[in-house]
């Protein structure tokens, strides 16, 4: 695994030893940033990575923070129930010196604390085929993770169910081998569904 663009581009990651981690492959990540980045979801049409506080739920190593950090992301808040992923993600933070511009949440994204300051893009990647990143979604908006117009990556099997919480638009989706990446908009004015 490496980071593939960006101030950090080309530098290896740590990977989990085992299948219980799932990383997003770094071809996925690709096609996800690639598409992210030339959205027009910026202000002015600009990258709406820059200067953008980001948050990686169910963040296995950390992967799609740190792209984000590597493409001018100002801060990123990585959360995760798995202390072996959290571990991960510190890890691979540390060796590229984004430890000033990272946070690390121990906790079930179905059931997170409250955030201290909305995110303006969110990266979801849910272990795939337990139908997850539905309530997830909603307990973060409920939770105050998410701003109003905050543009999200929600990384499913492909063959997954999946259908936005209220509150979330459908803005694209895209196949990428065994994973569907669905990209959405957070709209605080509707609110999301209750538990």
């Amino acid at each position: 695994m490496r980071i593939v663009a960006g101030k950090h581009r080309g530098r290896k990651l740590a990977a989990p030893d085992d299948f219980d981690i799932r990383p997003t492959s770094d071809r996925a990540r690709e096609t996800l940033f690639n598409m992210l980045v030339h959205s027009g979801y910026g202000d002015g049409g600009a990258s709406p990575l820059l200067g953008a506080r980001v948050l990686d739920a169910c963040c296995g190593t950390g992967a799609l923070g740190l792209e984000a950090l590597s493409r001018g992301a100002k801060k990123a808040v990585f959360l995760d129930r798995d202390r072996r992923a959290l571990k991960l993600a510190r890890k691979n933070t540390g060796d590229l010196n984004e430890a000033d511009h990272a946070q690390f949440i121990s906790a079930d994204a179905t059931m997170p604390p409250l955030g201290e300051t909305p995110s303006d893009i969110f990266f979801l990647d849910p272990p795939y085929g337990e139908g997850l990143a539905e309530p997830i979604l909603a307990a973060l908006a409920r939770s105050g993770w998410l701003k109003e117009g905050a543009v999200g990556v929600v990384e499913t099997g492909r063959t997954d169910d999946f259908t936005p919480p209220a509150g979330f638009t459908v803005l694209k989706t895209r196949d990428e081998g065994a994973a569907k990446i669905t990209f959405l908009r957070y709209d605080a004015k509707a609110p999301p569904d209750s538990p």
